[in-house]
């Protein structure tokens, strides 16, 4: 039988984080798709590609900002 009033040492285990390596990669390729449409946009009469590279950015920060918003810790 064991005591609950026992203080012993629990086995800690390392703390799960959430996206792995996703949430970097996400981050690179926003930042360098931001960059690229800022250059593009400025550089080039060509509306397509810079276009291409903003959609690109949108989309990484969206799903950044749902990666976020399904994993934070939920407040009581």
């Amino acid at each position: 039988m064991t005591d609950p009033y026992r203080i012993t040492e629990a086995p800690v285990a390392a703390p799960k984080k959430p996206g792995g390596v996703l949430r970097p990669l996400l981050w690179l390729v926003l930042f360098v798709s931001a960059a690229a449409n800022v250059v593009l946009s400025t550089a080039t009469d060509n509306l397509w590609i810079s276009s291409a590279f903003g959609l690109v950015a949108a989309t990484c920060a969206i799903v950044l900002i749902v990666h976020h918003r399904r994993n934070r810790a939920r407040e009581s």
